[in-house]
């Protein structure tokens, strides 16, 4: 089995392309919903390799839900992921900053925007855009960010948590395509691509509904259905 297929387990091993590091994430998340972790650069040798320098294969930009750890989710370990998470996968200034970061100076060929179904984020958006209530304090900043979302969802068909879910990890994928310089230079040259799940938690699959950049071929799920990107 090729090193993109399985777990990293030596020095050296760090995919280098877009399409070696989702094929990595995606073997880990097979992995997770199998019930058949592999734990993998957890153990005392890879903390102290790692001590004085790090170099993930990917960068993650998720939800805060307690629900959704990426390294849990694709089953990977130290060192291996570098993730950026606010409530509801918001973006600002702070987030593009580390997001850049990320790709610019750690050098990661992948980017992945991870949403999740049952998102307490999305139904508060919804809520205020049907309502006309807005939440008190910093929250409401969040739902602000994300009522663009609910807005898109709606005018493509029957406005539903699912629908609204799935928009908003396209709609933040386009977003940090657009806003980041880098980022979006990076995508130009082919170094990197950026990928949008969205993660079932009683099933514990990560979905493909977006793909910006060149990562193979992956079915991709566009309102239920599935096809080749």
């Amino acid at each position: 089995m090729s090193v993109p297929e399985r777990h990293r387990t030596q020095p050296g091993t760090r995919p280098s392309t877009p399409e070696q590091a989702w094929r990595l994430l995606a073997a880990g998340n097979a992995r997770f919903m199998a019930d058949e972790r592999a734990h993998p650069h957890q153990d005392m040798d890879v903390r102290h390799r790692l001590a004085l320098k790090q170099a993930p294969f990917a960068v993650f930009f998720g939800c805060g839900d307690s629900r959704v750890a990426a390294e849990i989710i694709f089953d990977q370990g130290l060192g291996d992921l570098f993730v950026v998470r606010t409530a509801g996968h918001v973006v600002d200034f702070s987030v593009l900053g580390s997001l850049e970061f990320g790709v610019g100076n750690l050098g990661a060929p992948l980017v992945v925007v991870l949403g999740h179904d049952s998102c307490g984020a999305v139904a508060a958006a919804i809520h205020s855009a049907q309502s006309g209530d807005m939440p008190k304090g910093y929250v409401r900043d969040i739902v602000e960010r994300m009522t663009p979302s609910v807005f898109a969802a709606a005018r493509q068909g029957p406005l539903t948590s699912e629908s609204v879910e799935r928009e908003h990890v396209r709609s933040t994928c386009e977003l940090l395509y657009e806003r980041s310089t880098i980022i979006r230079e990076s995508v130009g040259t082919g170094r990197l691509a950026i990928v949008g799940c969205e993660y079932k938690l009683s099933e514990g699959a990560a979905q493909v509904v977006h793909v910006i950049g060149d990562i193979g071929g992956v079915d991709v799920i566009d309102d239920g259905y599935a096809f080749q990107h």
